[in-house]
């Protein structure tokens, strides 16, 4: 994720939602660089030198290289560092350390800017790495000033949902490395495990003779994984059915609702419809039209579809477009032995009543 490791005197900011195991997540990365032979100081805000002593003890992490310190001013962390000289810096969290120059609690803009900037400044004048722990705000971003991201050199996300295991780190910005990349992860009774094959994961279970199902190969950095999108259409007496969508835009999914309805000869202004990202997964591509509209029209009409794939775009004319990164999704299929694709090619645009029958989808049934 970072291009090799930790670059000395950089500063890393990594953000994500209460509870996703950002906590965790570092001090692994703690422990795995103090069995090297560094130094590492925490410095935690949020919890005691007792609570992060106890997480630790519960991931196998009892390194004496790591030194634990529970205080909230930036001054005070900086001068332990000075003295007990650690490779690497972690503080937990940006939003809830200060300075006592400024007269505002912390996490307000002025201290947020001026704890980062004294630590940055720690980072460049003595090498020592610094991680940030920052929080994000409701609606996704970090909190605080967005000054922020543009002076650390490296900015990480940890998504997941917090009620599964499955966790991924996202790459925003590196200065030393890539950014199409990103690692995935298991949260599991002793912490974060890598997931090797995310496909094999997401698969495990699909039942492809049951109507509504369809597998999306989506593109998550540099690799393709392959994820299960389900769809369930049932009949309501509600004046106002129910559209209960997870791990996909809304808002994106009413679109293809509408296309379905219009082009496609769906009728569903009648029907509650419900559609799931199987393992808590989120897709924002707009290439998981097609596989939704599938889904969505194998569950209206109870025709399973089998072990099918697809891709495409769905447009308000009712065409699916071509998505990039084809040849990636392409190779990830044949190695997990999905022949049955359905996707336009050839740069020409197909019809979405097309590809409902290439599935095998009869809507006048």
């Amino acid at each position: 994720m970072l291009g090799g490791g930790v670059v000395q005197g950089s500063v890393v900011l990594l953000g994500g939602e209460p509870g996703v195991g950002k906590s965790t997540l570092l001090l692994q990365l703690a422990g795995s660089i103090a069995a090297s032979g560094d130094r590492v100081m925490i410095a935690s805000a949020e919890e005691s030198v007792h609570q992060v002593a106890m997480r630790a003890e519960r991931l196998g992490i009892q390194d004496e290289r790591v030194e634990l310190v529970a205080d909230d001013n930036v001054d005070a962390i900086v001068s332990l560092v000075g003295e007990a000289k650690p490779s690497l810096v972690i503080i937990d969290s940006i939003q809830t350390v200060g300075v006592p120059e400024i007269p505002a609690a912390p996490g307000g803009v002025s201290q947020v800017r001026e704890s980062a900037a004294r630590l940055i400044r720690l980072a460049k004048t003595t090498g020592v790495a610094v991680v940030l722990v920052g929080h994000v705000t409701k609606e996704g971003g970090l909190a605080g000033p967005k000054i922020l991201e543009h002076m650390v050199d490296v900015v990480l996300y940890l998504e997941g949902d917090p009620d599964r295991g499955l966790r991924v780190l996202r790459s925003n910005k590196n200065r030393f490395g890539a950014t199409h990349v990103s690692g995935m992860f298991d949260m599991q009774g002793d912490g974060l495990v890598e997931v090797e094959d995310p496909s094999k994961v997401f698969l495990q279970g699909w039942e492809s003779e049951v109507a509504g199902t369809v597998v999306y190969p989506a593109v998550e950095g540099r690799r393709s994984i392959l994820v299960e999108i389900q769809a369930l259409v049932a009949p309501t007496n509600q004046t106002q059915p129910r559209r209960s969508i997870r791990g996909l835009d809304q808002a994106r999914v009413n679109q293809v609702l509408a296309v379905l309805q219009r082009h496609g000869g769906l009728r569903l202004a009648d029907q509650e419809v419900y559609v799931n990202v199987v393992g808590g997964w989120r897709l924002d591509e707009p290439g998981c039209d097609l596989p939704v509209a599938l889904a969505i029209a194998s569950s209206a009409l109870n025709q399973p579809l089998g072990r099918i794939a697809a891709w495409g775009e769905v447009g308000l004319a009712g065409e699916v477009r071509t998505i990039p990164f084809e040849a990636r999704r392409v190779e990830e299929l044949d190695r997990m032995g999905l022949g049955n694709r359905i996707a336009p090619g050839g740069g020409e645009p197909m019809r979405l009543v097309d590809a409902l029958a290439r599935a095998g989808i009869d809507v006048h049934a």
